[in-house]
């Protein structure tokens, strides 16, 4: 049984400082945001706090206003893309000023919603820029999945997780008459599939289990792991050896080697090869995880920011 993702409850908008709230002790407006300013530095678990970011300015070329609204929205996305005040305050180290002055635009601009218990969420408007950009990110995949293709001679495919669903969204078939095909667009549990175990084996084993517990783990096949713990392990063998593979688990007769693709220090996609499970199993596993591995290092790297251009 496929568990469909529940719609949100309707929710006001409220803009401003509650009574009760912290006051921005460094002051407000530019005075706090310059006694405050840092660069749009990032960490592994996201947005650096204002302690950890050097220099005490924003990369030559940018904007800080910008740098610190972005942060803001990592910072929700960081929170599975919802957050207090002072658990945005924590992420990002900006003044509570600076916070709410950030809000109100993207609140205004439907970049950012705030609940009926006043926390913050993601909006609808990134909804729009996330679905064209989920287009642009399969189209620049083809060069890579056609790399795969060449390299193993199965169908490569690249998925992404979205919400608690694996989503497929660019694939190149294989030369071969006999084939496996997976449908862009389709979406599917990830506790059964190679590219929903890389996916899951970037986060926190907390987090998986948080997923999990609202998903399930639904039998695909009498190969499928539909335990927490036995899950969880797998995970583990994941991150030691640097790939996933999906044995039948999905559906019977066909196996998958997935990687995953890193855009800085997180895993924002999940590359993949299926294929007959006699004709996976014939390749050198190893030999062929390493090169998929160097593929997605290259794709990683033409996804991941960019120097700023400063003549612009």
């Amino acid at each position: 049984m496929t568990h469909e993702p529940r719609e949100r409850p309707e929710a006001r908008m409220v803009v401003g400082v509650r009574p009760g709230e912290p006051a921005d002790e460094r002051g407000t407006g530019e005075q706090a945001d310059r006694r405050a300013g840092q660069d749009g530095r990032h960490g592994e678990d996201g947005p650096l706090p204002v302690a950890a970011r050097p220099n005490g300015a924003s990369p030559i070329g940018t904007v800080q206003s910008v740098d610190r609204a972005l942060d803001v929205l990592e910072a929700l996305a960081m929170q599975d893309g919802e957050a207090g005040l002072s658990e945005i305050a924590a992420r990002t180290g900006l003044p509570y000023g600076t916070i709410h002055r950030l809000l109100r635009t993207l609140l205004v601009r439907g970049y950012v919603r705030q609940e009926s218990d006043r926390r913050y969420a993601l909006g609808g408007a990134l909804v729009r820029l996330g679905g064209v950009a989920e287009r642009m990110v399969g189209v620049w995949a083809q060069p890579y999945l056609t790399r795969m293709v060449e390299l193993s001679g199965e169908t490569a495919n690249m998925a992404v997780l979205e919400g608690d669903f694996i989503v497929y969204v660019a694939q190149v078939p294989s030369p071969r008459r006999l084939r496996m095909f997976a449908e862009v667009g389709r979406r599917v549990l990830p506790h059964s599939t190679a590219v929903g175990k890389v996916l899951m084996a970037d986060r926190a084993d907390a987090e998986v289990t948080s997923l999990i517990r609202r998903t399930g783990m639904p039998r695909r096949t009498a190969n499928t792991i539909t335990d927490l713990p036995g899950m969880l392990a797998e995970l583990r063998r994941v991150r030691e050896r640097g790939y996933a593979m999906d044995l039948g688990e999905e559906e019977l007769g066909v196996h998958c080697l997935a990687v995953g693709v890193r855009d800085g220090a997180r895993t924002v996609a999940a590359l993949s090869v299926s294929g007959p499970a006699e004709r996976i199993n014939a390749l050198d596993r190893e030999h062929l995880a390493e090169g998929m591995r160097k593929i997605a290092h290259d794709f990683g790297a033409e996804l991941g920011p960019g120097p700023a251009d400063g003549g612009a």
